[in-house]
């Protein structure tokens, strides 16, 4: 945790307080645009070059207003480090080839963000990676499927996206031998404090609830410091970097996250307890419901619902297409966490990459609609789904 948060801070309190080493006297972020520094010192140059994450020497190595981001997401984390990336998928292939080598393996949650999907299915086995997939809710089908000296990660997401899958983090964190991964993206810090259940390494699309905003593309990962450092010289070499301006935008939004994932939070509620009582509404996926299917777990390692749902429409494909085309309050658009709520329809957006048989797998119906719940009062949202199902 970095050495300007008070280990005694909120969580609240530190999303406002931290991040700041090179902020001198301004309250605001301060952009630190420049990709190069100014040096005239041979030796300091010599030692900059070899020293790991500096923050003046080359944007590709470190940045100022990038480490403070990365210092801000490590305290709301309670880790000893974080490391940003130029987008959420730059994290996670940096986080794979980091640990990964021809000949390893690596138990994967079987319903998985699609692009996350198609880098377990088409690039590692170009890498000579090996990939098993579970269903991640099976905690003992996990252990099953881990084979001891060749399996260097397990990867889950809970909650998983776009099905909503909430995974026991304490049963993952306990597994021994490779290192665990869990992409939280869906379940921000004010959530879900991944870290705190054993898991090695957490990651986030900060593009999404993090930054907040739908003006900045990041990602972002913490967890111990060495497992960090291990990541960075892989990431120096990928070159999956995160930008200044992104993480700048990223550190403004993380002065607000706890107040946005809360409204968000209550009205995803919200906006589920309604669904859940519509004709045309096949089913609701929404953690923060008793019809659940991982409620328990839910409640045990999550503070809230979160601010996504899923549901589906009893007419399939052609009420999923009826509905994003009659929303009007909405916004229809592929990705989370912004002041807007956004409607996805994944067969047709997000995981239209996918084959059917493989969306079916994952558990994508036809007449699946996500829902990334936005800063609009909640009542004018479910009249605005209201009357958008009356064309389904």
């Amino acid at each position: 945790m970095p050495d300007d948060v008070h280990p005694e801070w909120r969580s609240e309190t530190r999303a406002v307080r931290a991040g700041r080493a090179f902020n001198a006297d301004s309250l605001a972020p301060v952009l630190w645009p420049s990709t190069t520094y100014f040096n005239r010192s041979v030796d300091e140059q010599f030692d900059l070059a070899r020293s790991m994450h500096p923050a003046k020497f080359y944007s590709r190595n470190g940045s100022p207003t990038v480490i403070e981001f990365e210092d801000a997401v490590a305290a709301l984390e309670g880790a000893e480090a974080a490391l940003a990336f130029g987008s959420g998928m730059g994290a996670i292939t940096s986080v794979v080839l980091t640990f990964c080598s021809t000949g390893d393996h690596i138990v994967a949650q079987a319903s998985t963000f699609s692009v996350t999907n198609q880098l377990f299915t088409m690039l590692c086995p170009r890498f000579g990676i090996d990939v098993t997939f579970v269903d991640a809710t099976d905690t003992e089908a996990v252990r099953a499927a881990v084979r001891p000296g060749r399996t260097q990660l397990v990867f889950v997401e809970s909650p998983a996206n776009p099905g909503l899958e909430v995974i026991d983090l304490d049963a993952i964190g306990s597994i021994t031998g490779p290192f665990t991964v869990c992409d939280s993206t869906f379940a921000p810090p004010p959530v879900q404090q991944t870290l705190s259940h054993g898991i090695d390494i957490v990651v986030h699309a900060a593009t999404k609830g993090i930054a907040g905003h739908n003006d900045a593309m990041l990602g972002v990962i913490a967890g111990e410091r060495d497992l960090i450092a291990a990541v960075w010289g892989h990431h120096l070499i990928h070159g999956a970097v995160c930008s200044p301006f992104d993480a700048w935008n990223a550190l403004r939004g993380l002065r607000t996250l706890h107040a946005r994932v809360r409204q968000q939070s209550e009205t995803a509620h919200t906006l589920a307890e309604f669904l859940e009582g519509h004709g045309a509404v096949a089913h609701v996926r929404y953690p923060g419901l008793d019809s659940h299917p991982q409620r328990e777990v839910a409640k045990r390692q999550m503070s809230t619902g979160g601010t996504v749902l899923t549901f589906e429409l009893a007419g399939g494909l052609e009420a999923g297409r009826a509905f994003i085309e009659h929303v009007e309050l909405a916004q229809v658009a592929p990705s989370l966490g912004g002041p807007e709520t956004l409607v996805v329809h994944p067969p047709t957006m997000t995981a239209a990459t996918l084959t059917p048989d493989e969306r079916a797998a994952m558990g994508i119906g036809e007449g699946m609609i996500r829902v990334s719940a936005g800063l609009e009062h909640p009542d004018d949202l479910v009249a605005d789904f209201a009357q958008a199902l009356a064309f389904c």
